[in-house]
């Protein structure tokens, strides 16, 4: 009986966790990710370049296209309140929101922007109008070339350098 009621109580507290909402001050730690009253949380359904990423632009020079995104974020959010709703958790144990400023979608404004992807396999393409939007006028990523953030990271952990698996023969042009 007693592992039972132990056991009910740790399934209930992640969903618990869960319906709380997240307000306030957030530092931005990378373009897809704050931290917020301790907390790290992944914007839910984008994956922006990682901060060590580099993207090629329209001059085809590379240029930090993951710290870009980084201070993007930092400069719309610029010290306002935000407003996280959790959504779920991802493998690393980080809280995975949709957050906003002034009720604007930051995951929405990102793709919209051309400083991350739509990734419909978590978003279900709640972000691909953002993103032909952004693909269509030229904005950020879409006015050069770049490698997913999801290959550069499958890249990075089989021992490639940044520079290396920032440029890639299946880079976007």
């Amino acid at each position: 009986m007693r592992r039972t009621a132990v056991a009910l109580i740790l399934a209930i507290l992640p969903s618990a966790t869960l319906a709380d909402q997240f307000v306030g001050q957030a530092s931005v730690i990378d373009g897809d990710t704050v931290e917020m009253h301790g907390v790290r949380i992944r914007l839910w359904g984008i994956d922006a370049p990682e901060s060590s990423q580099l993207c090629r632009g329209e001059d085809s020079l590379q240029y930090p296209c993951g710290a870009q995104a980084a201070n993007d974020l930092d400069a719309v959010i610029a010290r306002r309140p935000v407003n996280c709703v959790p959504v779920s958790f991802d493998p690393y144990g980080r809280t995975v929101a949709t957050c906003s400023v002034a009720g604007r979608d930051l995951g929405e404004w990102l793709v919209r922007n051309g400083l991350a992807l739509d990734w419909p396999q978590y978003s279900k393409g709640r972000y691909r109008e953002a993103q032909r939007e952004a693909e269509r006028t030229g904005q950020g990523l879409w006015n050069g070339s770049y490698v997913e953030p999801w290959l550069y990271r499958a890249c990075i952990r089989a021992r490639g350098r940044s520079s290396a698996c920032s440029d890639d023969a299946n880079a976007h042009p």
